[in-house]
This record gives structure tokens, sequence and C-alpha cells, in this order.
């Protein structure tokens, strides 16, 4: 049996997202044999994470003051709205340098198998956005090509079916430098509807 204070680091760790319990061990032991020069930095980055975060007032995005620093930027397009399962959503796209508009973090998908309903995420806040802000002229919603991400951009287009903003979906298909004879069907499929002129 391991010790009490190991063991609880081993399964705090465990309920971390993409980490299973032997990846645990592996970082609580990795931990263990660290300076503790190393360690500190850690155990305050992790116990000051949340002093001083917030969520921005306007887009929902993780941020240091009342407002995030996308949202007050002056040079962002404020005529489009890209709306995004998660924060890291914000960082994926903007990796890319292609989006120059402002983002909405609905926090998570629809799901009711596992309970989530639309009260429990942001959208009711991103429609009271769209309602406020006559200038919002396009939403781009980029949720997950799946199920749930589906279904939640069908919900919010069915919402603003017939109002003065376009709704549009990211586009799908293949990935670069894919081969035509290994893809599967859906995503083919898909990449031929989704298909653009030169």
């Amino acid at each position: 049996m391991l010790p009490v204070s190991l063991q609880k680091l081993i399964d705090e760790l465990a309920k971390l997202p993409g980490i299973g319990p032997k990846t645990a061990q592996r970082l609580a032991m990795h931990l263990l044999k660290s300076p503790h020069s190393r360690i500190r930095p850690l155990g305050e980055a992790l116990l000051s994470l949340q002093d001083g975060l917030s969520f921005c007032e306007k887009c929902w995005n993780v941020t240091d003051s009342d407002i995030c620093k996308i949202c007050d930027d002056p040079s962002r397009d404020e005529t489009q709205i890209c709306v995004v399962e998660d924060v890291l959503d914000v960082l994926a796209i903007e990796k890319t340098g292609k989006y120059k508009g402002l983002y909405h973090v609905l926090h998570g998908v629809l799901s009711p198998i596992d309970g989530i309903s639309a009260d429990q995420l942001k959208i009711q806040e991103l429609f009271d956005r769209v309602k406020k802000n006559p200038e919002i002229q396009e939403l781009v919603v980029a949720t997950n090509p799946s199920l749930e991400g589906d279904a939640t951009a069908l919900y919010i287009s069915k919402y603003l079916n017939g109002g003065d903003v376009k709704v549009t979906r990211i586009a799908r298909g293949l990935p670069i430098g894919a081969d035509l004879e290994y893809t599967d069907l859906a995503t083919l499929g898909k990449a031929l509807l989704n298909r653009t002129g030169y």
C-alpha cells in the first residue's frame, strides 16, 4: 500500500480529463522524485489558478479582467461572432490567424443523455447578445462535428432563423494530405457537399 498522501495525489490526478490511473501514478512518482524547487511553483500555480481569473462579461472566454483581450481589441470585426464549445476552441481558432471577429464560448454542448440542457450553457446569453447588438451580421457556429455539436448548432440556427443575423457552420471535409481511398464515407460526403470554387 502507498502512503496516504501519495495515494491521495494519484486519486486527484486521475480525476483530470485524459489522465488514467497509470498516468496518474507516473505523474505522482515524477513529482515525488522532483526537487522541491520544481514542485513549489506547480503547487502555487494550482492554488492561485482561480484567483483573479473570471469569465469575460461579453463572450464568456477566460480572462483576468472584466472584458477579455479579444473583446477589448478595437481591430476585431464586431459584425461576426464565432460560437465555440470551450475556451480551448478559441485558442485553436486564434492560432490559425484566419478569423478576425469576436467569440462566444458556450461552455459545453447540448447533451440530453448527460442531462445537459440549454439553460446549463451560455446559449441564452448568446441570444441576448445578438438581440442587443444590431451590428452583428453573422454567427459562425464552430461546435465540434459530433451529434451533440450538431444538435447545438441546429438549436442555435433554429432559434435565430428568420432574423437579421446570418448563421453559418464551419465546413467539414478532408484534412490536408489525406488520401480519398482511406477516408471514411461520412467525411468524404461532407467534403463533396461543402466544396468551394476557385
